[in-house]
Order: structure tokens, then sequence, then C-alpha cells
């Protein structure tokens, strides 16, 4: 499976997330250590969970007006959406195994 991570903006952020059912994306900077250290992790998960879960990233400094919707604090934040509904909120890095848990734990629910 190709990797199927989106890049998204301010102009297309609410116009892609509202068509996706379960998606992730990634608030992240470039000068970000624990950002940087999540992206091999995002770069796997999406393309293990290809066509179940969908994976974009929203770089903060190019995109504050979605980044400021959110109230994105700290980053690396990523969010859950269904149909541009939020299910969850996660703060910071994480280990890949309990990362994945708590984004596969919404495959059930769709």
């Amino acid at each position: 499976m190709s990797e199927q991570i989106t890049e998204l903006t301010d102009e297309n952020f609410f116009s892609s997330i509202k068509s996706r059912s379960l998606m992730v994306t990634d608030f992240w900077a470039s000068w970000c250590p624990p950002c940087r250290m999540m992206a091999p992790v995002i770069k796997e998960l999406s393309q293990q969970y290809a066509g179940k879960i969908s994976f974009a990233k929203v770089d903060v400094d190019k995109s504050p007006v979605v980044s400021q919707q959110f109230g994105i604090m700290s980053i690396p934040t990523f969010i859950i959406t269904d149909h541009g509904k939020v299910l969850d909120v996660l703060v910071g890095a994480m280990p890949k195994d309990d990362f994945e848990k708590e984004i596969t734990k919404y495959l059930d629910q769709n």
C-alpha cells in the first residue's frame, strides 16, 4: 500500500475532514523534535491502515487559523475525526504501540 498522508492548510482543512470517515490529523512544525520523532510512526501507520484510516498533516506555522480554531497549544497534537466531528485529541509524542492503540479503537465504531 502506498503512503496516503494529505497536507492540509487553512484553505482546505474543513472540506477535507468533513469528507473522510476516520481521519487522524497531525498538527506539527518542522522545528519540533517530538514532531519529527512521530513522523515515521505516522508514515508507517498510514501504510498499515490505508483504506481504513486517513492521515493528514497541518503545519502550524503555515496554517495558523485552523491551528488556532482547534486551540493547538503544544505540538505534536493529533486530532481524530469522523466526518468533521472530533472523536479524540492526543497531545505529545508517544510510542508507536500506544499511538496505534489510541487511533485504532475508533475503527470498530465506523
